[in-house]
């Protein structure tokens, strides 16, 4: 019986992973899951740290699902406590706190989307506040006892900083025994997360056994390399593709991705096998690469539709079916009529800042009625209705 639970880890649950530590005890695990009929406890956590779940969250996300298609369950943590406190991995320098406000604003779209890929009647959603808020100062002193100060500098993060005398906050070393808690909270079976995880998740393992549990599986997965082919697909930096965006807004932003990333982009993020499409030129295989995971996201009609969009924007240079319509506060113009070009970008709402304006002029990237705005300092004629397009995918209709 071993031999099957072993080709089903080797031949599915390990396929596309980073990182598994223990493959024995998983295929044990797994055994001992059908001899008594009790389900494994798959656990993975979510940062809410940002509004939407990405591309990014798909990757383990995926795997929880695959979990839950063999008969287990999902448990999907919201780090409402958690991301109080802030995650350290990977950062040169303590990170910022969030209010309790801005975290509860983030998660409240995080089950709608993470139902997208994830089996409703096999999921648990439990936010972690509701064990270790109750924790008083005696059972945060017991948890701390459990785990040392030299093996919390054995995370690389944490080691560096130290060898260059930059600091680090006792807060930050309760993150992972925090998120270890979580695993002796919900009795997880198996822990999956981003491989800049590793290390939280093997606190995990020990925090469970000094709590008489027996320790989780951790299962990383590959970190996804954002649209712009460089970094961490990360909301912070704009790199990403959200599950809830709109059909069209995740079409436009896969066919703007790298050729580079398109294997990677089908092997994690689809069923569809990568050499099915190598043949293939970047341009096409993006295209299927995008109809995919806009039907996987939305709907094959709603995919149809987005690609149709983008061929009338960008390949036919005709105006999009539906544009916004913004009214111009009259008072913004001078007496001849015209207006500043950068207060009619501030007035149509599709850029944060002025300064951004200036930038995106000064890139090329803001166009009035098809017409490239070649400079900042201009004034323009109001004559409206007048298509204001900001970037490749942005439009508004000054009436």
């Amino acid at each position: 019986m071993s031999e099957r639970f072993a080709r089903l880890v080797d031949e599915q649950l390990s396929i596309g992973v980073d990182t598994l530590v223990p493959r024995e005890e998983l295929i044990a695990k797994l055994e001992n899951s059908e001899k008594t009929g009790v389900p494994l406890r798959i656990k993975l956590g979510i940062d809410p740290s940002a509004p939407h779940l990405t591309l990014g969250h798909s990757i383990p996300l995926r795997k929880m699902r695959q979990f839950q298609d063999l008969g287990h369950t999902g448990v999907l943590i919201v780090g409402d406590f958690t991301r109080r406190i802030g995650d350290p991995s990977g950062r040169a320098s303590t990170r910022g706190l969030m209010s309790e406000a801005d975290i509860k604003k983030n998660i409240e779209t995080y089950q709608e989307q993470a139902f997208k890929i994830l089996n409703p009647e096999r999921t648990e959603v439990r936010y972690n506040s509701e064990w270790l808020g109750p924790l008083n100062l005696e059972d945060i002193i017991n948890l701390t006892s459990k785990y040392t100060v030299a093996r919390m500098l054995e995370r690389d993060d944490f080691s560096k900083r130290y060898a260059e005398g930059r600091s680090i906050s006792v807060l930050e070393f309760l993150y992972p025994l925090t998120q270890a808690y979580d695993s002796v909270a919900i009795e997880a079976d198996v822990e999956l997360g981003g491989a800049d995880q590793l290390f939280n998740l093997l606190v995990g393992r020990d925090i469970q056994r000094e709590y008489g549990q027996e320790a989780q599986v951790v299962l990383t997965v590959p970190l996804l390399i954002g649209i712009d082919g460089e970094r961490a697909m990360s909301q912070t930096i704009g790199n990403y593709v959200g599950l809830n965006e709109p059909a069209s807004e995740m079409y436009g932003k896969i066919l703007s991705i790298p050729d580079a990333l398109i294997r990677s982009y089908f092997i994690f993020l689809t069923d569809i096998e990568p050499e099915t499409v190598a043949e293939l030129p970047p341009r096409d295989a993006k295209r299927m690469l995008a109809r995919q995971l806009v039907t996987m996201y939305h709907s094959e009609g709603e995919a149809i539709a987005a690609e149709e969009e983008f061929d009338r924007i960008h390949i036919r240079h005709e105006r999009p079916t539906e544009v916004a319509q913004v009214s111009l506060d009259r008072t913004l113009l001078k007496e001849d009529g015209s207006i500043w070009v950068i207060d009619l970008l501030a007035a149509s709402g599709l850029l944060s800042s002025r300064g951004e304006g200036k930038r995106m002029i000064q890139q090329g990237g803001v166009k009035i009625n098809d017409e490239r705005v070649s400079s900042p300092d201009i004034d323009i004629p109001f004559a409206p209705p007048m298509l204001l397009q900001v970037g490749k995918r942005s439009f508004v209709e000054l009436i």
